[in-house]
C-alpha cells in the first residue's frame, strides 16, 4: 500500500483541527502555544505534501520561512508569557489584556 497525498492532507487537516480546537477551548497561555504550533506544523505537512506532488521546491522553501517565523514567535511570545506567568501562575489568556500601555 502506497502512501499518497491524500494521507498527508487528512493528517495535516486532522493535525490543524485539533490544533484549532485546542485554541479555541484552552484558557492557559502556554497551551495555546502549543495548539498554534501545531497547527503551523499541519500547513507545512501540507505544503511538504503539495511541493511533492508537483515536483516543486516552493513547498519546501515555504516550510523554511514558516519554520523560522515560528522559532522566532516562540523565543518572544513564550518569553512573555513565562515573565506574566511567574508573578500569577493561575493567569488566563483574558488576564493578559493587562499587558496594553
Amino acid at each position: 500500500m502506497r502512501v499518497t497525498e491524500t494521507w498527508y492532507l487528512t493528517l495535516s487537516a486532522l493535525l490543524f483541527t485539533v490544533g484549532f480546537v485546542g485554541l479555541l477551548v484552552r484558557r492557559n497561555p502556554l497551551v495555546m502555544f502549543m495548539s498554534l504550533e501545531l497547527m503551523l506544523n499541519a500547513v507545512n505537512i501540507s505544503f511538504v505534501a503539495f511541493a511533492n506532488k508537483l515536483d516543486d521546491i516552493a513547498g519546501q522553501t515555504a516550510v523554511f520561512f514558516v519554520l523560522v517565523v515560528a522559532a522566532a514567535e516562540v523565543v518572544v511570545g513564550l518569553s512573555i508569557v513565562v515573565a506574566v506567568m511567574r508573578r500569577r501562575p493561575s493567569i488566563t489568556a483574558d488576564d493578559l489584556r493587562s499587558l496594553k500601555g
